[in-house]
Order: structure tokens, then C-alpha cells, then sequence
């Protein structure tokens, strides 16, 4: 068939929605576009004139599945303006927190979201239906981390006890210990899901991504670090405007970013492992090598192995951090506003996480700029589509609906990307 068309016309984003076209004409592939039709939420604009304070509890209401790395990286970005340093037990408990969401965010998309795709289901309730055992094994690991997350975050979803300068209230060494045995066996299954998730059929697909994360010395990228890049990138946090620009796209109301100079790039799962493979956990470094995944992997279908073998690191690292804990004297550390510009970023299950900040004298917030990982990854989808969709022209009409389809959700958008299915047209 050498004209055709797909499309998906409610395919839903984080907290939003949007669609893909791809169209075909004369067996090449003539047009991509990724759209995001949902009117736009004003986050940036309605931040102005409010209190520092309030960034980290408005800006967390952005997404219900990864608000603490809008947490962590507004918080970041304030104690920077401030000149305000977070360490020690209280940084350790972020890290904590932040392991929480990474479980629960990593388990969802793998087990429910992404992995329906690899075993020939439309939907995980058909894979429940047929694995009952497999999704009660899920749901169980993902609660882990949601457990995590009200211990320390005050509730599971838009957590409530994150604060400028550290928390509200931190836990006791026996309330974290009570955690470890579940912790313990989440582990072990993480242990079993790479295991597993790896023996799935991938598309032969590699494509050279320029890479974008942050990274640390000496451990996994997830709070703070500098911006470095497959191609040499090595920035502070506070450069990256210099680097990278949002362009407005008109078949989309989200904006695209891209890499000054060289165009889109790739944030997320892929990113960190590539650039920081050294840094993960010993754990997770082993059951990769077992498995035979190794830096570089070019290949977006293969996200799911990756994701896995994180969950693996964020276990462990729960881990580490409740039998190294502390309880510190005080929640947080005080805070002295001042005027001035903060940056910060953060990891996201998804990707690299920017906020900047400027602030007056008393904290009144005057500028917001913030840029989600998906916003990052979305010329990168289009241009997934691009060359799977003319590498496979001629698979049949099913088949290849259900890769391109699997190739967007490879960046794992959104819980609803699951629940919306394009359809394959003949033009």
C-alpha cells in the first residue's frame, strides 16, 4: 500500500491531550506530526506574583504522576536564587522521595502501559485477565513506591510536605525501617522484571539520539548535577538557556525544544543509563551486564529494559538511604529570600526537568520558565516516527499501526496514551 495515513485522533498526554499523523505517500513518508491540541494551563503565568513557597505545591498540581520532580526541581531553583544549600539527611530524604516516584511511575509504564504492546494485548485488563499473577505482582511493586511517597511527601499523589529548605516534617528512623522489607522484596522483583522485560521481541530500530541529562561524579543523575550530552555538552544548570531553545510548533499548543545548532534530542531512561551507566547501583549495574544491556542503547523499544533495570537502582538506593539514616534536628533549613534568579533541575521518570526562577527581594515570584521532559522528547517522538514508519512501509496495516503507535508510547508520555488506539487509513 503505498499512500496511507495514521492517526490517532484522542491520543492523551500528561494531564492533557493530543494526536499523531503520519501520512505515506507513494511508499515515502511525506508528513509527522505530533500534535497536542489541549488549550494551554497557564502554570508559568499564574506563578507570578505568588510566594516562593507556594512553587512547590502549584507547580506539583502539573502532573499527578511525577509531582515530586516538579517539586524537586522548583525547591532546587529557589534554594539557588536564595543561595541556600540543602545537604546531608535532609537531600538524602529528597533522593528518598524522589525513589519513590521513580517506582511507582517506572512499574506503572512497564507493567500496564508498555508492556501490553510486547505480549500482543490491546489493553492491561486483557493482560490481567489472562496474567492475573504478573499484574498483582505489579500492582504491589508500584505501591512500594506510592507507600513511599505519603510517608515522606505527606501523600501519595501531589505530595504536601515538600518545602524551601528541606520539609514540613521528616520521618523516624523506625517509621523508614518499617519500609525496608517491602523495599526488600520490590527489589527482587525489579531483579525479575529486567529479567523478564528483556526476552521481548524489539524491532530491529537503533537510531543516533543526541543524548541530554544531568550527571553527577559519583552517583545516578536525579537531583541537580550539571547538563552533559552525548556529543560533549558539559553545562552548568544555569547555562542551559544558552543552549537550548523552546520553538513554537503550529500544530502544537506544547512547545518543541531543541538543542541550539544540532536540532532535537532525547531525554529520559535512554539518556541517563548512556551517560551514566558507572553511576547506578551495583545491583543494577550486574543484572545489566547479566542480561547483556550495556551502554550504548539506540534502540527506543528497548526503554522498557532500561526502565527496568532504574527501578532496580531506585530500590536499592531506598534502600541504602533508610539503613544510612539519620533523623536530622530540624525539617529544613531557614530561608533568607533575596532577589534574584534561580535554576534548578531534576530527573523525571521521563527526562530531564528545568525550572527557572526569578524572585524580588521578598520572595514574590516575577518570572517562571519551565520545560517537562515531554516537551523535550516531542520532536524526537516525531522524528521516531519518521524512520520507523519508512523503514516499514510494508508491513501490513495492523502491524504497523500497532509499532507506530508503540514507538510514541516508548517515551512513556502518559498513563491515557495506553487507553487511545490510532487507526491505519488508506488515503
Amino acid at each position: 500500500m503505498k499512500n496511507r495515513i495514521i492517526k490517532v485522533d484522542q491520543l492523551a498526554r500528561v494531564e492533557g491531550e493530543g494526536a499523531v499523523f503520519v501520512k505515506i505517500s507513494e511508499g515515502k513518508v511525506t508528513d509527522v506530526k505530533f500534535k497536542i491540541f489541549e488549550p494551554p494551563r497557564f502554570f508559568e503565568a499564574f506563578l507570578r506574583g505568588r510566594d516562593y513557597s507556594e512553587a512547590p505545591d502549584i507547580t506539583a498540581r502539573i502532573c499527578g504522576i511525577c509531582p515530586v520532580a516538579y517539586q524537586m526541581s522548583a525547591v532546587t531553583a529557589m534554594e539557588d536564587a536564595f543561595e541556600i544549600e540543602v545537604d546531608g539527611q535532609l537531600r538524602e530524604l529528597r533522593k528518598l522521595l524522589y525513589c519513590g516516584e521513580w517506582i511507582e511511575s517506572h512499574v506503572l509504564h512497564i507493567y500496564l502501559l508498555h508492556a501490553p504492546d510486547f505480549l500482543g494485548y490491546e489493553d492491561a485488563l486483557l493482560l490481567a485477565k489472562d496474567q492475573p499473577d504478573l499484574v498483582k505482582k505489579a500492582l504491589r511493586m508500584k505501591k512500594i513506591g506510592n507507600d513511599l511517597m505519603t510517608l515522606i511527601g505527606g501523600r501519595e499523589i501531589h505530595p504536601i510536605n515538600v518545602k524551601v529548605g528541606g520539609f514540613y516534617r521528616v520521618p523516624t528512623e523506625s517509621e523508614l525501617e518499617k519500609k525496608l522489607d517491602e523495599l526488600k522484596w520490590g527489589l527482587e522483583g525489579a531483579i525479575e522484571t529486567a529479567k523478564l522485560v528483556n526476552t521481548f521481541e524489539f524491532p530491529d530500530f537503533e537510531v543516533d539520539y543526541e543524548f541530554v541529562s544531568l550527571k553527577y561524579p559519583h552517583e545516578y543523575p536525579l537531583i541537580g548535577g550539571r547538563f552533559v550530552s552525548s556529543s560533549g555538552l558539559d553545562i552548568a544548570i544555569r547555562e542551559y538557556e544558552f543552549h537550548f531553545e523552546e520553538r513554537h510548533i503550529p500544530h502544537s499548543n506544547a512547545l518543541h525544544s531543541v538543542e541550539k545548532g544540532k536540532g532535537p534530542y532525547a531525554v529520559g531512561p535512554l539518556a541517563r543509563f548512556n551517560l551514566s551507566f558507572d553511576t547506578l547501583s551495583e545491583t543494577a549495574k550486574q543484572v545489566a551486564r547479566d542480561i547483556g544491556v550495556a551502554p550504548v542503547v539506540k534502540n527506543p523499544f528497548k526503554s522498557i529494559v532500561v526502565r527496568a533495570i532504574e527501578t532496580i537502582h531506585a530500590y536499592q538506593e531506598a534502600i541504602r538511604i533508610i539503613n544510612q539514616y539519620e533523623m536530622p534536628g530540624q525539617p529544613s533549613v531557614e530561608i533568607q529570600p533575596q532577589s534574584g534568579i534561580g535554576f534548578g533541575a531534576s530527573e523525571a521518570p521521563r527526562g530531564t526537568l528545568y525550572h527557572r526562577y526569578r524572585v524580588n527581594d521578598d520572595g514574590t515570584i516575577l518570572d517562571a520558565k519551565i520545560v517537562p521532559p515531554t516537551a523535550q522528547n516531542q520532536p524526537t517522538i516525531e522524528n521516531d516516527l519518521r524512520l520507523f514508519v519508512s523503514a516499514n512501509v510494508d508491513l501490513p496495516r495492523e502491524k504497523l499501526t500497532w509499532k507506530a503507535e508503540q514507538a510514541v508510547r516508548n517515551y512513556d508520555p502518559c498513563i491515557s496514551c495506553a487507553t487511545h488506539f490510532v487507526t491505519l487509513e488508506k488515503e
